[in-house]
């Protein structure tokens, strides 16, 4: 069974977002495993209201990486799209 991590920075709009995420992982068969944790695809849902924001973003992506240097990490939502460059 394929494994799926996820995690928010951010609102609670992204929190929501992050569990119609995992819900359609699940869906489809995948089994949640915590952030951290080993996975095949890695989702993290982004925020970029602040500095402080774009600092975890980029801390939760680099986590993501190193617990799955071979799986496929995603950067999703508002810093991804305002930092593509940076993701």
């Amino acid at each position: 069974m394929k494994t799926v991590a996820l995690h928010t920075v951010g609102c609670k709009l992204n929190q929501h977002e992050t569990n119609g995420i995992e819900r359609q992982f699940s869906e489809r068969g995948w089994r949640p495993v915590a952030f951290g944790e080993p996975a095949d695809v890695v989702v993290v849902n982004t925020c970029t209201v602040t500095a402080q924001s774009d600092k975890r973003c980029r801390a939760a992506l680099r986590k993501a990486r190193r617990a799955s240097p071979g799986g496929t990490v995603v950067a999703a939502a508002c810093y991804a799209e305002a930092q593509p460059a940076a993701v």
